[in-house]
C-alpha cells in the first residue's frame, strides 16, 4: 500500500468535516440537510457505492462529465502509459503531436465549418474564448444569447446567462451582452438587424430544464447569422460527445456554425478538457500575424494527460458504440416514462434526446393547497419531494434542472444497462405517486430544507 492509499485509508471518513473546514461549509450543509451525506468509497461505470457498500445508480453523471462511465479502464490505461513515457509535454516554446492528434480527431468528427482547435481547461473557458475571439474577429462588441441558457460561471460566461441566482450578486457584469427568448426567431432578427452583434451563443438543448429547440429554430439561427455577419456560436459542452444520441447534438440539425465549445465528457472523467472549435475566418481574423501568434491560451490546457484522455475518449465511444447507444436508450427512457404525463396529476410534461432526459411537474389540476405552500416557500421545490426519495428509498442519484424550476433532470453516463433504466423508472413511478399525494412527513422535509437553505439576511454596515 502506498502513501495516497494509506492517507485516503486514514482520512476518508473525515471528508465531510475537512470540506466544511477548508473548503465550503455551506454545501456540506445542504448535503446533511437534504441527506445526500453520504461517505462515498468507490466508482464504477454507471455506480457509485458508499462506505457500508450500499450500490447506487448514478443518473448525474458529474453533470454530464462521465459519459464513458466512471473510472473507465480503457481511459486509466491510456492515462497511465501517457504517464510511463516520460514525455516533453508543455514545452511551451514548442509543439507536440499529441495536441494536434487531439485536434485532427475532433475535427474529424466535427462540422466542415470549423476547421481550428484552441485547447482549454474547462468548459466556461472555452466560452470565453468564443467571446474574446468573437469580438476580435468581426471587430464587433455585443453579444446575444437565449433566455435559460447557461454556459458558465466566470465573468464572461456569467455575462451571458440570465439566471439571477447565479449573476445578481456580482454585478456588474461585462458590458455589451443582451438575451433573447429562446426559440424566438423573430426577436433574434430584431438584435442581429442592428449589425453590430458579434455571436450569438446558444446551447442546441438547453441543460437548464432540458429545453428543447422548436422545428427550425436553430437552423433559422443559424440563416439569420450568415445574414446579418454575426457568428453562430453552439455550446456543446453538455450535448456533446454522444449525450443526445448523435456525437454532437448539431447533428441533429445538419448546423455548420462558426464556433463549437466542447468539454466535460472529452475528459473521460479524469484530467479536465475543453475546446473551441472554430471556422478558418475566425482564427484568421485573430491569430493573423507572428505578433498575434499567441493571442490566446491557456498553460495547461493542452498538456499530455488532458490530451491523452480526450483521445482515449473518443476511441471508447467509437469501439463500444457509446453513440449508438445512447440514442436507443434515450428512446427506450421517453417511452417508459411518457404515460407519467397522463397517468399523474403532477407530471406536466417528459422530454429528452439521447439520454439527456427531463421531467417536469406541475400544480394538479383544481389546485393544490400543498403545492401553493412549497412554491410559496421556495419555487421549485416540489421536485425535491422526488428527487430526495429517489436517493434515500432507491438509491439513485439524480438532480433538479435548476433553481426554481420543478424539473427533474437525468445525465446518466451512457454505459447504462437496460436493467439499469428499469431500476430507474421502477423507483420513479412509485416516487411520483408517493410525492403527488404530498404526505406530511415528506412535505416537512421539503419546507426544513428549504428554511435551512436559506440565505441569512445581511445587517445593514453602519457608518
Amino acid at each position: 500500500m502506498g502513501w495516497l492509499s494509506e492517507l485516503v485509508e486514514q482520512r476518508g471518513a473525515e471528508a465531510l468535516d475537512l470540506h466544511a473546514q477548508t473548503i465550503n461549509p455551506q454545501f456540506v450543509k445542504l448535503l446533511r440537510t437534504i441527506g445526500f451525506d453520504r461517505r462515498w468509497a468507490r466508482a464504477e461505470g454507471a455506480y457509485l457505492w458508499d462506505d457500508e457498500g450500499n450500490r447506487y445508480l448514478d443518473m448525474l453523471g458529474g453533470f454530464g462529465m462521465f459519459n464513458v462511465g466512471r473510472n473507465n479502464p480503457r481511459v486509466r490505461e491510456a492515462l497511465v502509459e501517457a504517464l510511463e513515457l516520460e514525455r516533453p509535454g508543455s514545452v511551451q516554446l514548442g509543439v507536440d503531436v499529441l495536441p494536434a492528434l487531439l485536434a485532427e480527431e475532433l475535427l474529424r468528427r466535427a462540422p466542415a465549418s470549423v476547421e481550428r482547435v484552441l485547447f482549454t481547461s474547462s468548459g466556461t473557458e472555452a466560452v470565453e474564448a468564443a467571446l474574446k475571439l468573437g469580438r476580435a474577429a468581426t471587430g464587433r462588441r455585443r453579444v446575444l444569447s437565449a433566455e435559460q441558457g447557461f454556459h458558465g460561471l466566470t465573468l464572461g460566461a456569467l455575462s451571458a446567462n440570465t439566471s439571477p441566482e447565479f449573476a445578481s450578486r456580482f454585478a456588474p457584469l461585462l458590458p455589451g451582452f443582451s438575451q433573447v427568448p429562446w426559440n424566438d426567431l423573430e426577436a433574434l432578427e430584431q438584435e442581429l438587424a442592428r449589425e453590430d452583434v458579434a455571436l450569438f451563443i446558444v446551447e442546441p438543448v438547453q441543460g437548464k430544464g432540458v429545453n428543447l429547440p422548436a422545428e427550425g429554430y436553430l437552423a433559422g439561427a443559424q440563416e439569420l447569422c450568415r445574414r446579418y455577419g454575426t457568428l453562430f456560436c453552439v455550446d456543446e459542452v453538455q450535448t456533446g460527445f454522444g449525450r443526445t444520441g448523435k456525437l454532437f447534438a448539431l447533428e441533429h440539425w445538419g448546423l455548420e456554425p462558426d464556433l463549437v465549445t466542447v468539454a466535460k465528457s472529452l475528459s473521460g472523467g479524469y484530467v479536465p478538457v475543453g475546446a473551441l472549435l472554430m471556422s478558418a475566418e475566425v482564427y484568421d481574423g485573430v491569430f493573423d500575424s507572428l505578433p498575434n501568434a499567441v493571442s490566446h491560451g491557456s498553460t495547461f490546457a493542452p498538456n499530455d494527460l488532458a490530451m491523452v484522455a480526450g483521445l482515449a475518449t473518443l476511441r471508447e465511444l467509437d469501439e463500444q458504440g457509446l453513440v449508438e447507444r445512447s440514442a436507443r436508450l434515450g428512446d427506450m427512457l421517453l417511452e417508459r416514462t411518457r404515460p407519467l404525463v397522463e397517468g399523474s396529476r403532477v407530471v406536466r410534461d417528459v422530454r429528452g434526446l439521447g439520454l439527456m432526459w427531463a421531467i417536469e411537474f406541475e400544480e394538479p389540476e383544481g389546485g393544490s393547497r400543498t403545492w401553493k405552500l412549497l412554491e410559496r416557500i421556495q419555487p421549485g421545490l416540489f421536485s425535491q419531494l422526488v428527487v430526495v426519495p429517489l436517493f434515500r428509498d432507491h438509491r439513485i442519484l439524480s438532480q433538479v434542472a435548476g433553481h426554481g424550476l420543478n424539473v427533474l433532470k437525468a445525465l446518466p453516463p451512457l454505459v447504462v444497462t437496460d436493467d439499469d433504466l428499469d431500476w430507474f423508472v421502477s423507483a420513479l413511478e412509485e416516487t411520483v405517486t408517493k410525492a403527488e399525494r404530498m404526505p406530511r412527513a415528506l412535505v416537512r422535509f421539503a419546507l426544513q430544507a428549504a428554511r435551512a437553505g436559506r440565505a441569512p439576511r445581511r445587517r445593514p454596515v453602519r457608518a
